[in-house]
C-alpha cells in the first residue's frame, strides 16, 4: 500500500491537530489573556461596496470553513457517482443506519433539552466528523475488515448531507432572493468554467474560476443563506477532474490550517464558574446525545438493515462491526461545532455550554470508540491468528 509522504494527506495526523487545536482553544480562552485574545476575535473586517462586516472568528466560520466544506462536497459527488453510495443496493444499508443516528440523537436531546429556551439545539448532536472518525479508526482498528471503514465513509457523507441540508434550510434568515438569484447565476458561470477548464486546462480559466467562486460566496453570504453553503454548491457542480484537482491541492491546507483553525475559534469558550446541576439543559443533552445516541441509532438502525437488506447489496456486517462505527460516529466536533453557534447564536451563554458539550461529548465517544475498535480489532488479529 503506498502511504503519502504528506501527514497532513493521512487521517491520524489531522485528527490529531484537530483536537490539539481544541484544546488549545479551550485553554487560551480561560487563561488571563482571556480579554486579548477575544477583542483579536471579535475585530470586524468589511469589504468595501458590499453589506459584508463581519469579526475575525466570523471570517473563520463563514469563510474559511467555505473552502472545507468545498471539499467535503466534492467528496460527496464522487461517492454519490463513483463511490460508496452511487446506487441503491450501496447505499440502502448506510442511510438505514445513518437514519437512526440522526433521530436517535435528537430524540435524547429533546427528552433531556426540549424546553423553549434550549430547544433550538437539536440538530447539533446529528453531525459525524468524517476526518476525526476515519482518524481513530486508522490509529486503533488495525486487522479490522476494510467493509468496516466503508460503512463508516458512507455512514459519515449521508450524515454530512443532513447536516449540510440542516444547515441551509434551519439556519436561514431574512432571505434576499435577489442575491440568492445571482448567486445561482454565479455558480452556474462556475460549472461553465469548470467545464472549459476540464476539455482546455488553460490557467487563466483556473484564476477565473477563483474568482467567480469568491463572488458566489460573497452573494450567498449577503443573502441570508449560511454562507458555507456557496462552498457546498461549488463542490458539487464543479466538472470531474478539475475538481479531484482541487481536493488534492486544497486537502492540506484544509486538514493543516483551515480546520485547526475553526478548532480552535470555535472552541474558545469560557468554562462557565457553575455548579454540574446549574449547566444548560442544552449541555447536558449534547454530552448524552453524541455518544449514547448515535451509538445506540446506529447500532439498532444498523442491525435492522443487516437483517432487511436487498437481494444483490453487500454481505452484512457482524453487529460488533456495527456497533464500532456507531461510536465512531458520535464524534461530532467540526459540524457539530458549527451548529452549536448556529443554532445559539442569539444566547451567547446557552451557546458557550452547547460548544462545551459537543467538546466533552465527542471526547467522550472517542474514548468510547477507541476502546470499541480497539476490543474489536484484537478480536479480528486472533482469529487470523487461529486459521493462519
Amino acid at each position: 500500500m503506498r502511504i503519502s509522504a504528506n501527514p497532513l494527506r493521512g487521517q491520524q495526523f489531522p485528527a490529531v491537530l484537530l483536537l490539539v487545536a481544541a484544546g488549545l482553544g479551550l485553554l487560551a480562552a480561560n487563561i488571563p489573556a482571556h480579554d486579548a485574545l477575544a477583542a483579536v476575535l471579535d475585530f470586524h473586517i468589511a469589504v468595501p461596496g458590499t453589506s459584508l462586516d463581519l469579526s475575525i472568528s466570523h471570517w473563520v466560520s463563514d469563510g474559511l470553513l467555505a473552502v472545507f466544506f468545498l471539499v467535503v462536497a466534492i467528496e460527496l459527488r464522487h461517492e454519490l457517482t463513483h463511490g460508496e453510495l452511487d446506487s441503491p443496493r450501496k447505499a440502502v444499508q448506510p442511510a438505514i443506519a445513518a437514519a437512526g443516528g440522526v433521530l436517535v440523537p435528537i430524540a435524547v436531546y429533546l427528552l433531556i433539552a426540549g424546553d423553549p429556551a434550549t430547544v433550538t439545539g437539536w440538530p447539533i448532536p446529528t453531525a459525524t466528523d468524517i476526518a476525526f472518525a476515519l482518524g481513530v479508526l486508522a490509529m486503533f482498528g488495525r486487522g479490522l475488515p476494510s467493509t468496516v471503514r466503508v460503512f463508516l465513509l458512507a455512514l459519515a457523507i449521508l450524515d454530512d448531507i443532513i447536516g449540510i441540508v440542516f444547515i441551509a434550510v434551519l439556519f436561514a434568515h431574512d432571505v434576499q432572493w435577489l442575491l440568492l438569484a445571482l448567486a445561482v447565476v454565479a455558480v452556474a458561470v462556475f460549472w461553465l468554467l469548470s467545464r472549459v477548464l476540464h476539455a482546455q486546462g488553460h490557467p487563466a480559466v483556473a484564476v477565473a474560476m477563483v474568482l467567480v467562486g469568491v463572488v458566489a460566496w460573497g452573494l450567498v453570504a449577503s443573502s441570508g443563506i449560511h454562507a458555507t453553503i456557496a462552498g457546498v454548491l461549488l463542490g458539487l457542480v464543479m466538472s470531474p477532474v478539475p475538481a479531484a484537482r482541487a481536493r488534492h491541492a486544497l486537502e492540506p491546507a484544509v486538514n493543516g490550517v483551515i480546520l485547526p483553525v475553526f478548532a480552535f475559534v470555535a472552541a474558545f469558550v469560557v468554562i462557565p464558574d457553575l455548579a454540574l446541576s446549574e449547566l444548560s439543559p442544552a449541555f447536558w443533552g449534547i454530552v448524552v446525545a453524541l455518544p449514547v445516541g448515535k451509538i445506540v441509532g446506529i447500532s439498532v438502525f444498523g442491525w435492522l438493515a443487516m437483517r432487511i437488506r436487498p437481494r444483490g447489496a453487500a454481505p452484512a456486517l457482524p453487529f460488533g462491526d456495527i456497533l464500532a462505527a456507531g461510536a465512531l460516529g458520535g464524534i461530532g466536533f467540526t459540524v457539530s461545532l458549527l451548529l452549536a453557534n448556529l443554532a445559539f447564536a442569539s444566547d451567547d451563554g446557552i451557546r458557550d455550554q452547547a460548544i462545551l458539550g459537543v467538546l466533552v461529548g465527542s471526547l467522550l465517544a472517542l474514548v468510547l470508540s477507541a476502546v470499541i475498535v480497539s476490543l474489536r480489532a484484537r478480536s479480528y488479529r486472533r482469529l487470523g491468528a487461529a486459521t493462519s
